[in-house]
């Protein structure tokens, strides 16, 4: 009973004794500072990094934009990876967690999960050559892997993808065997312009092409004239004509409705109409008057 009583007394010293709580205090003040200090070096490198990239201009190294966002993305995950991975250390060094051993241990762990990481290294391996080799960047709007949209990211290890309609693909960048990049050279808008037989089909085309001569000084996204190319289909009941116009990357879509509108708005002017289905309707005594004057 004595001795219990003994332990429990030398608990209580060392518990209500002022050593402890300054060793607690001093570990806590560290690492609150080592804390404080990680997010002051992680907030001036990125001011420091955005500042290179602002500066790129006046550099004789030049880079286009949509590789500048996709390296300064980059450039920053890792400067955040390094200075927490960093902070994480001086944590357990604080702590008097042996480190070295901490290091070995995990070595040792990583040999025997080596073998079940291989799509994380082809992951990396992967996101590496997607960058370097400029395949596409952030900004652009791709095809891949059965995903269509705008790139919001791209890491060492997944891609991410906003469609058109909001949602967000992430993509292992393992996954990424065939990319179409529609923002690397200009697009081409196409428009079809139904005409009725009746109508005399060399003054649409007159018309139209004045009209096309005009909507470059109107709309700076076409970077020429667009072009009539001229009668494209003989539909049962109307001609196609079809009209290009080279745009800026993906603005095709939007060119394309500008295009309609002025087109349907100048022929209007002029009395031309755009045809109508037609329903041709016979009776049975029409037909038997014509049998009997033929």
């Amino acid at each position: 009973m004595d001795l219990v009583k003994d332990q429990w007394n030398s608990i209580l010293e060392i518990i209500t004794g002022i050593d402890l709580w300054l060793t607690i205090g001093n570990a806590i003040l560290r690492i609150l500072l080592i804390v404080i200090l990680a997010s002051l070096v992680i907030r001036i490198g990125l001011k420091v990094l955005s500042r290179i990239f602002q500066q790129r201009d006046h550099g004789p190294f030049r880079i286009s934009l949509r590789r500048e966002n996709t390296l300064k993305k980059l450039v920053q995950n890792t400067l955040s990876y390094v200075v927490y991975f960093t902070a994480f250390i001086m944590i357990l060094d604080t702590l008097t967690i042996p480190i070295g051993a901490l290091l070995a241990g995990a070595g040792v762990a990583g040999l025997a999960i080596g073998f079940g990481t291989q799509n994380l290294v082809r992951d990396i391996i992967t996101g590496f050559f997607i960058i370097f080799e400029d395949q596409f960047s952030v900004g652009d709007y791709v095809r891949t892997s059965g995903v269509e949209g705008v790139v919001e990211e791209i890491g060492l290890r997944t891609t991410k993808v906003m469609s058109w309609t909001g949602e967000l693909h992430i993509i292992p960048n393992g996954n990424v065997t065939q990319v179409t990049n529609f923002s690397i050279h200009n697009s081409i808008a196409v428009v079809d312009v139904n005409i009725p037989y009746e109508t005399n089909i060399q003054q649409v085309e007159a018309i139209i092409s004045d009209l096309m001569h005009e909507m470059p000084s109107k709309y700076p996204e076409l970077k020429d004239i667009p072009e009539m190319l001229g009668v494209q289909m003989l539909e049962s009941s109307h001609v196609v004509l079809r009209i290009i116009a080279e745009v800026n990357p993906m603005e095709h879509w939007a060119m394309a409705r500008i295009l309609r509108k002025e087109v349907k708005g100048r022929l209007d002017e002029h009395g031309i109409d755009i045809p109508l289905p037609r329903l041709v309707m016979y009776s049975r005594d029409s037909m038997e008057n014509d049998k009997h004057e033929g």
